[in-house]
């Protein structure tokens, strides 16, 4: 599994290979550029991707740049946050939460 300190950019493209075709935990967050509750809970991303490196892969997709993707897994509020379980959506958490919020879905899945 390639993971990286950084979130992964994702989009239409390369979301089949990194997401839907990876085994083990993967979250994505569902983004927007002008959406202010998405950029508050970027950090936390990105902590989270540095917190579970190896472990689970953390990606980010632009709702903008990414509409098929989007449209695909019907998110209609952003921030989203989806978790992915050897491809498969397993659990969701929409809006800007905590990071504890976050992990607890990640132990829950792990």
């Amino acid at each position: 599994m390639t993971t990286s300190a950084e979130p992964i950019t994702l989009t239409d493209a390369n979301f089949a290979d990194e997401i839907e075709s990876s085994d083990g935990l993967a979250i994505v967050d569902f983004w927007a550029e002008w959406c202010g509750p998405c950029r508050m809970i970027a950090p936390v991303v990105k902590e989270l991707a540095s917190d579970y490196e190896g472990r689970v892969k953390v990606g980010k997709v632009d709702v903008d740049a990414n509409g098929a993707i989007s449209a695909k897994f019907g998110i209609r509020s952003i921030p989203s946050i989806l978790y992915f379980k050897d491809g498969a959506v397993v659990d969701s958490v929409i809006g800007a939460v905590d990071k504890a919020t976050l992990e607890a879905k990640i132990e829950q899945h792990a």
